[in-house]
């Protein structure tokens, strides 16, 4: 059986395990949020005296909700030895999204990690590179979060900081990888600290806290105050790290000049977006009305990126010249496919099960030539046989008037 048929059912099979893991982790982590958020103080004095912190009334699927926190679990209700762990999501996120970035891009480090036209290195040392950037970050974050959580406006300083680091690390993917491996990877290493809080401050201080409490031993504060943090800064990372992890499907993104200002700005709208909803949760417990300005601005951001990335409109003497143009001949668009596409797609490379050496074949593809070359530009994959625009354009024409191979 073909190699490549095996790999293309680990990726779909991967990425499928990765999206439902996620699901479940970022559900829970939103659940979880919104909670805590939303718990108002105990309107009755008999949950004040059994040492409710919060409590919060819901109503969801036809019944009624009545959640109450407690800060350590109290004296007169036994700790249950059937605790609910929310950290399986967390791992087989960052397990499944670690394994589908082995074989997609690890194993096809030459075409997908490295673009020649952006730093020309060998793919081993762009493996290594890939596998640093998550590795730094990380180090370099939780130093930052350690070092300087504790101090006053601890939590302000952070944030800046942490946002420096993106920032430079996404200007840096972009002046060494491909950019589709560039925005991937920015994503992931955020991604790999989000699991690595899960994994090395969050779970740990959880099952101390417990340990103490089944011992009878005071519970030291801190571990809730950095479980707390971590899991704020976990929040605060998720719609940057999808919109990172979704964009470098949209070529005229990651082809961008100045693409790591593209992908900041993304991952910027992302956080503003979110902090929304978490301020709305927190206004709506205080009877306040709910705070939509950083969506609207995160929003306005987005709106701004489409007009500055849009395309040039043409002239309109350059579109009667294109409309009264010549058809396209069938002869034009063999000559692009074969000196832009069919080294990938031939009759003994046929990437993706893809084949594009017969004029019935370019035929049978056509929709899938317009897709990816024209509207999408991810093929050829970071350009590497150098398309033009105007050859872009052509295939487009060709496919609007009716593909025909003749």
């Amino acid at each position: 059986m073909d190699i490549s048929y095996l790999v293309d059912w680990a990726n779909l099979l991967l990425r499928w395990a990765h999206v439902i893991t996620a699901i479940a982790w970022i559900g829970a982590s939103f659940y979880f949020v919104m909670l805590d958020n939303s718990l108002g103080a105990p309107t009755h004095s008999d949950l004040k005296n059994k040492g409710v912190d919060g409590e919060m009334w819901a109503v969801h699927g036809g019944g009624f909700y009545h959640s109450n926190k407690y800060m350590v679990a109290p004296k007169w209700l036994p700790l249950p030895e059937n605790l609910h762990w929310s950290y399986w999501e967390s791992y087989s996120t960052w397990l499944t999204g670690f394994g589908l970035f082995t074989v997609l891009y690890l194993f096809n480090a030459g075409t997908f990690l490295v673009d020649k036209s952006v730093h020309d290195w060998s793919a081993g040392a762009a493996i290594g590179a890939a596998l640093g950037f998550l590795a730094a970050f990380w180090l370099l974050y939780d130093g930052i979060c350690r070092t300087l959580g504790r101090r006053k406006n601890g939590d302000l300083i952070v944030g800046v900081l942490v946002f420096a680091l993106v920032v430079f690390a996404a200007w840096l993917a972009c002046q060494l990888f491909a950019g589709r491996a560039a925005f991937l990877l920015v994503g992931a290493m955020m991604a790999t600290s989000m699991s690595a809080n899960v994994f090395f401050w969050i779970i740990p201080g959880q099952r101390t806290v417990v340990a103490q409490l089944r011992a009878g031993q005071p519970v030291d504060p801190v571990h809730g105050q950095r479980g707390k943090q971590r899991s704020v800064h976990n929040t605060y990372f998720t719609l940057p790290v999808l919109i990172a992890m979704l964009s470098n499907h949209y070529g005229w993104l990651y082809q961008a000049k100045n693409n790591w200002l593209v992908l900041v700005l993304l991952m910027l709208a992302g956080a503003l977006i979110r902090h929304s909803f978490v301020s709305r949760h927190k206004a709506h417990v205080l009877g306040k009305r709910t705070p939509w300005e950083h969506a609207v601005v995160g929003s306005l951001a987005l709106v701004g990126m489409a007009l500055w990335l849009a395309p040039p409109p043409r002239e309109a003497a350059g579109m009667a010249a294109a409309q009264l143009a010549e058809p396209v001949k069938f002869q034009q668009v063999q000559a692009i496919v074969e000196q832009r596409c069919s080294m990938c797609h031939n009759a003994q490379l046929q990437n993706k099960n893809v084949a594009l050496h017969t004029a019935d074949l370019i035929k049978v593809n056509a929709q899938g030539i317009y897709q990816q070359a024209v509207v999408q530009k991810t093929m050829p994959l970071n350009n590497a046989t150098q398309i033009t625009d105007a050859e872009r354009a052509l295939l487009g024409r060709w496919f609007e008037a009716g593909a025909q191979a003749q």
